[in-house]
């Protein structure tokens, strides 16, 4: 049986996920062509849904997404018909009649026209149940996506896998900043390039580019206006600021488990070469006291018994300055 989704309550506090999707028996899918619509969808969804992208990266057969859901306020009809616009660029001519008709019933006057004030609370239902919420959000960037890919490529049927993972994250910019690294490190990670600056399809490249929205998500986590940011992430990505930064980060897989085994550590941005998946399937991550909070609040809510509590990650890097616990304790394959 599925265990509950572990998020925050949109309406009490602004909370940070790290979510991720895979295709269907990891199949490689997705050529430039879909990995670029794919992003392009990524930023519509993410302004009609109200989501904040921290950072993300498309590969050939999964996607990252960092996203800060702010806390819920009222979206005003204006608003809410705005962002359904911009999700629909090119209407059909149905799409067309059926925004013409909610605008009008959301002008009408709900006890002269109990039909159309009806049909207008509908609509404003549906719309809203996507916003503010995780969920919402990857539920209809996988949507949208999955049907332009099969119908671009005359397939039919699942394209994902299963439901996306997520990962709560405690708001610290330090391990925000870490946790973006990881993600923008993807590329590098599969051999595709040795600077993530070079890969189009993932946050930090865009930021490069001068992609606004880009910018911004990485300058939540690492501060300061863009050029500070910039420094810092790319201290953060390659453990000094100057320097052959794109080879000196490179450890042999057989040294890395030496090291593990030994308890010993590792510079940060070498240990962000690997892959990390308490990142992926922890579930929460955090300060031990932040994974507690939320332990005991699952358990309350889902009538779970008390069975494990936080479990620190293992000492082999200074995790962003300071401890960082996670809800899952993995017993094999933790790196790779």
């Amino acid at each position: 049986m599925r265990t509950a989704r572990i998020k925050v309550n949109a309406a009490d506090c602004e909370a940070v996920y790290h979510c991720m999707s895979k295709t269907v028996n990891g199949e490689r899918l997705f050529d430039e062509l879909a990995r670029e619509i794919f992003r392009r969808q990524l930023w519509l969804v993410a302004e009609f849904c109200g989501v904040r992208v921290v950072t993300y990266a498309v590969l050939s057969n999964h996607f990252h997404v960092l996203v800060r859901v702010p806390q819920k306020v009222v979206v005003s009809d204006a608003e809410v018909l705005r962002r359904y616009v911009l999700l629909h660029p090119k209407a059909t001519r149905f799409q067309s009649l059926r925004l013409e008709a909610i605008k009008v019933a959301l002008a009408a006057d709900p006890l002269s026209d109990p039909i159309a004030a009806q049909l207008a609370s509908t609509w404003r239902r549906r719309q809203l149940a996507l916003m503010g919420d995780v969920s919402g959000f990857m539920r209809l960037l996988k949507q949208r996506f999955a049907i332009w890919f099969n119908k671009s490529h005359h397939r039919f049927g699942p394209l994902w896998c299963d439901r996306f993972k997520s990962v709560l994250v405690e708001n610290k910019p330090r391990l925000l900043e870490t946790i973006a690294a990881y993600i923008d490190l993807n590329p590098v990670r599969a051999g595709l390039v040795t600077d993530p600056k070079d890969y189009r399809f993932c946050g930090y490249a865009e930021a490069v580019a001068g992609h606004e929205p880009a910018r911004l998500g990485l300058q939540t986590v690492a501060g300061g206006d863009w050029n500070c940011a910039q420094a810092g992430y790319r201290e953060c990505l390659f453990g000094t600021a100057a320097g052959d930064r794109e080879h000196a980060m490179i450890i042999p897989p057989e040294e890395f488990e030496r090291v593990l085994k030994e308890k010993g550590q590792l510079a940060l941005a070498v240990v962000l070469r690997c892959r990390i998946r308490y990142f992926n399937d922890g579930a929460v991550l955090g300060g031990r006291a932040f994974v507690e909070e939320h332990l005991t609040r699952y358990r309350e809510r889902n009538h779970c018994r008390e069975r494990t509590g936080p479990r620190a990650l293992p000492p082999i890097a200074d995790w962003a300055g300071e401890g960082i616990s996670t809800l899952r304790g993995l017993r094999t394959c933790a790196f790779g």
